[in-house]
């Protein structure tokens, strides 16, 4: 069953009313067809209008929205069943907020990394809410550092709350952990793709979101800091997130204009979370597109392009 936001309501009862349309029509053997097609040509009408004119707030709602795929959806797709997934940093344990691994993109073998936040309760206790712990970002730059080693391209899901920001993840190192990920990102001497499918909260987006492509889903955020904790700092309260995600500028769009990313990938009309064939077919065709272009490119001067970019960042006269 479908989850509706609230401003998806005026959706939700078309979509009510085509389905009632249909009902009726089979239980009676009238032919409905020309009032089920004048139906869905307003429901089509009103999506459109309603996705075109979203606020921040909104698209926050969106990037949060329980039916939108996670990182293992989109991995599962576009490797058609072929990730083999690795485990461990070893060092401390696996981190079940961060997975990764090799997998097939049409005959190319590719590193996948990203945060997995869980399906339901009882996998989103399981993976701590896409909450990485110190060992979630050094098993990642393990696994980074062994596609380095076998000159295979890396790519990486973020969609996090940020980081876990529990005692036990501070007393094993989490900034040094993020710290340490950012700094070796910046030297890899493969292409590395980092694509914000979601939440790109703080440092624990950064952590693996250091690249030669960074891109976000249209329907995305990426900030240092979420709507809700914005608000409770500057207001003390909560109730003015929908003030702080506008001043805050973290939607695709505000994101690209500020050149702080370097592509957005457009979602279906209605959201990536109406349509997940649509997005992963998508996102598919642009990782591909992004590799093609990296590894024309001497990987000396990816890492020299890569450190510009990053450092222009903040930077004004």
């Amino acid at each position: 069953m479908s989850t509706y936001l609230d401003f998806e309501e005026p959706i939700k009862e078309l979509e009510e009313q085509i389905e009632n349309t249909k009902e009726i029509g089979a239980s009676t053997e009238i032919d409905m067809s020309d009032k089920i097609n004048e139906l869905q040509d307003v429901l089509s009408k009103k999506t459109k209008e309603i996705f075109s004119n979203l606020t921040p707030w909104q698209r926050v709602q969106l990037s949060r929205h329980p039916d939108r795929p996670y990182t293992l959806a989109y991995i599962d797709a576009i490797t058609e069943g072929t990730f083999q997934e690795l485990h461990g940093d070893r060092s401390v344990k696996d981190d079940k907020a961060m997975v990764g691994g090799f997998g097939l993109l049409d005959g190319q073998t590719v590193m996948f990394i990203g945060q997995q936040k869980g399906i339901n309760t009882k996998m989103r206790q399981y993976r701590n809410f896409g909450m990485p712990n110190p060992e979630g970002y050094r098993k990642a730059l393990r696994l980074m550092k062994l596609a380095e080693k076998f000159n295979k391209p890396i790519v990486t899901f973020i969609d996090t709350p940020g980081a876990f920001p529990g005692l036990e993840a501070e007393e094993r190192g989490q900034g040094e952990a993020i710290a340490r990920n950012i700094y070796e990102m910046m030297r890899l001497k493969v292409p590395v793709i980092c694509i914000i499918i979601g939440e790109g909260a703080s440092g624990g987006a950064l952590g693996i979101g250091v690249g030669d492509k960074v891109v976000m889903l249209e329907n995305t955020w990426y900030s240092v800091i979420s709507p809700e904790s914005c608000s409770s700092i500057l207001w003390r309260s909560w109730e003015h997130k929908e003030k702080a995600a506008a001043a805050l500028k973290l939607t695709s769009e505000d994101m690209y204009k500020n050149k702080l990313v370097d592509d957005v990938i457009k979602e279906p009309v209605n959201g990536a979370h109406r349509d997940h064939e649509l997005i992963f077919s998508t996102v598919k065709k642009h990782i591909k597109k992004y590799i093609k272009e990296l590894e024309k490119e001497d990987p000396n001067k990816r890492i020299d392009q890569r450190i510009e970019k990053f450092n222009k960042m903040g930077v004004w006269k």
